[in-house]
């Protein structure tokens, strides 16, 4: 009898503790539930805040994208004073000059020292808008954002042609006040003339820049870029083309980009027609648009 107690006692015990092992088992699965349920949720939660700060930057429109390129490039200390300095070097040029002024100074020298603004102010603005963002990682990091390659080329073109348009068109002006404090007085039709020579020359930076704008974002090298960039500019490469263009297609050389500025010159100073070169330096810049374009979407990004 009391073997019989004793047994059913063990057995009560025994089924007890089972009892209590499937509850803690159960409340182990439970609790283990919860926190991969809440790791998840966390997982979740920042993926989607990541997406929402990717589609949010990849949503941004030219305008916005465009006033922070502004706002980069107005707060560059270096741009200020390359201005200042180059405006001082000029100014001593040009007192230097003085004593041999005459009734062509104005514009013979103009015509002499304008053909190295392509160089000396559209290198700068080359390197400060295009290359900049190669030795800055800012281009991986705008493609990394989601930001449109296209948008991004578009972008940097109206920055340049902003930024070009406002050192260019002040160059002429500050070219006719210096000779005019130093004695050469200018008059309108030679404050005309180099103002057209100076749009001659802000054509050929911006055609030169989106150019060279290939070899940035075909190769992202900014030393290669800088070196074809001056290449353009000192008329080597057109020089090599031109060789070549003499001995099968002489006809074609005047359709070179020199060319098509020298004619836009002369028919802003009233020689020949203006419509034809213009067309043709729009075609000029939609296909190396196109070209930048389609050199950047191939190219793969290193993040």
């Amino acid at each position: 009898m009391f073997k019989t107690i004793d047994s059913e006692h063990n057995r009560k015990n025994m089924k007890q503790s089972l009892s209590a092992d499937e509850n803690r088992s159960a409340g182990e699965n439970r609790s283990a539930g919860e926190n991969r349920s809440a790791d998840e949720n966390r997982s979740a939660d920042e993926n989607r805040s990541v997406g929402e700060n990717r589609s949010v930057v990849s949503t941004i429109g030219l305008p916005r994208l465009f006033r922070g390129e502004v706002y980069r490039l107005l707060h560059k200390k270096s741009l200020y004073i390359y201005s200042a300095a180059l405006m001082l070097a000029y100014f001593i040029l040009a007192f230097i000059r003085s004593n041999g002024f005459n009734e062509e100074s104005v514009v013979s020298d103009a015509l002499s020292l304008f053909s190295l603004l392509p160089a000396f102010v559209g290198g700068f603005l080359f390197a400060a808008i295009y290359t900049d963002d190669l030795n800055s990682k800012n281009l991986i990091s705008l493609v990394g954002f989601g930001i449109g390659k296209a948008k991004i080329i578009i972008v940097k073109l109206l920055l340049l042609v902003l930024f070009a348009t406002v050192l260019f068109m002040l160059a002429p002006l500050y070219h006719c006040a210096i000779y005019t404090i130093l004695g050469q007085a200018a008059t309108k039709s030679m404050i005309f003339t180099t103002l057209a020579l100076s749009i001659k020359y802000l054509l050929a930076t911006i055609a030169f820049s989106t150019l060279s704008g290939i070899v940035v974002y075909g190769m992202q090298r900014a030393t290669f870029a800088i070196v074809t960039y001056f290449l353009l500019v000192f008329g080597v490469v057109s020089s090599f083309i031109s060789i070549g263009l003499d001995t099968f297609a002489p006809t074609l050389t005047k359709h070179q980009m020199p060319g098509i500025t020298d004619r836009i010159f002369a028919a802003m100073t009233g020689e020949g027609s203006l419509p034809a070169p213009v067309l043709e330096y729009v075609i000029y810049m939609l296909i190396v648009m196109t070209a930048s374009i389609l050199a950047f979407k191939k190219k793969e990004m290193e993040f």
